[in-house]
């Protein structure tokens, strides 16, 4: 009997994994004896950082997206479809564009993130984001518009895609608006909801001083839960308020409904074994990437990390061996201090981040990064 494995959300850790599970069980795959499935709602596969560069007219949103067949290995099954629910007790999975349930053998939940802005009141109608494609070109228009006044960027939404993308989008834009000859007009606030700037204590203090030297204004303990567009504040449940002639915010981020619905874990994130990355409220269900519930930073790079032992661990499965891969926290981030300069982390579970000095050469290895990402997409690197 065929084992099936199948991979629901086609983006950074469904689509690594998918690859490594092809090269690790060619003969299997080959013989008929597995069948892989990755099911994405979407036949793109979108690369989220490039958003970051479309305000500051550096990158174009389709510079983030390849067909996502064109980037998976032929042996794999690719379904463009949403799955509507997941029922972990009989193994099975329903299809939006499909009657009959799907029997599965191994699931892995990799359905990320999305914005829930409707979450606060009038952030929908009056906040711009840059992390969603329409978000970021939305955005751009403003900038390119925003010659004086006061620019909030507000982090509402914990945990977040990208953690270091809030810090990265004021760095840049007091670098781009200095650049124009433009800050002295240009007043810009940041925000976040606990006593310091950045989730890790060691990024906060490492970014701290940065932006006291660039001038930049912080607003901790804010905790954003209203925006008036007509009287252009931002209210916090602290009793704080902002005015703002330009509002960036990092909205409200949420999972899938079926994970609740299925009894996987609040908020559409899967609860899991943090080393393992199988879901403690179920068998044969493993979750990473953003979906998983770690701990560790939501980003690409971590999916990619957890990809490689999820695909370890089921390959064991597959072969009737223990699986002994486990996930150490690695994470790897390079985080842009400006137009031209950036720095880089990297860190585990057991060792904390120490962020290398700014400089130009950091930079230009993050666009590298960033163009290489389609080889890793495809397994390559």
């Amino acid at each position: 009997m065929t084992e099936e494995i199948v991979i629901v959300g086609g983006g950074t850790g469904g689509t690594v994994l998918a690859n490594d599970l092809a090269d690790r069980l060619e003969p299997e795959l080959d013989a008929g004896d597995v069948r892989i499935t990755l099911v994405n709602d979407d036949p793109d596969h979108v690369y989220k950082p490039v958003w970051l560069y479309v305000p500051f007219g550096q990158r174009e949103p389709d510079d983030g997206r390849r067909r996502l067949r064109s980037l998976v290995d032929d042996a794999v099954d690719v379904r463009i479809d949403r799955v509507t629910d997941i029922d972990t007790d009989a193994q099975q999975l329903r299809y939006h564009e499909g009657d009959e349930p799907i029997d599965y053998d191994y699931l892995v939940l990799a359905t990320g993130s999305t914005l829930a802005p409707e979450e606060i009141p009038g952030l929908a109608e009056s906040g711009h984001d840059y992390y969603s494609e329409a978000g970021s070109e939305a955005l751009r228009e403003e900038l390119l518009s925003f010659t004086e006044g006061k620019l909030v960027l507000s982090v509402i939404g914990t945990p977040h895609m990208c953690p270091a993308a809030p810090l990265e989008f004021v760095f840049m834009a007091d670098d781009w608006f200095r650049e124009r000859g433009l800050r002295e007009d240009v007043d810009i606030t940041y925000t976040y909801p606990i006593q310091r700037v950045h989730g890790n204590p060691h990024i906060a203090e490492w970014a701290r001083p940065l932006m006291d030297e660039r001038g930049i204004e912080v607003e901790t303990f804010f905790n954003a839960d209203a925006v008036d567009p007509d009287a252009q504040t931002l209210s916090s449940m602290e009793g704080t308020e902002l005015d703002y002639d330009l509002l960036v915010s990092i909205p409200p981020h949420r999972g899938v409904d079926q994970i609740a619905e299925a009894g996987l874990g609040d908020k559409g994130w899967v609860d899991v074994d943090r080393h393992t990355l199988e879901a403690t409220g179920a068998q044969n269900v493993y979750a990473l990437g953003d979906t998983a519930d770690t701990g560790v930073p939501n980003a690409g790079s971590v999916a990619h990390y957890q990809a490689g032992v999820v695909g370890q661990r089921l390959a064991s499965e597959v072969h009737g061996r223990p699986a002994t891969a486990t996930y150490d926290g690695k994470t790897l981030c390079f985080i842009e201090t400006g137009m031209d300069s950036a720095s880089f982390v990297e860190f585990d579970y057991e060792n904390p981040p120490s962020p290398a000095p700014p400089s130009q050469k950091l930079h230009w290895s993050k666009l590298g990064y960033n163009e290489a990402y389609w080889l890793t997409a495809r397994g390559l690197l």
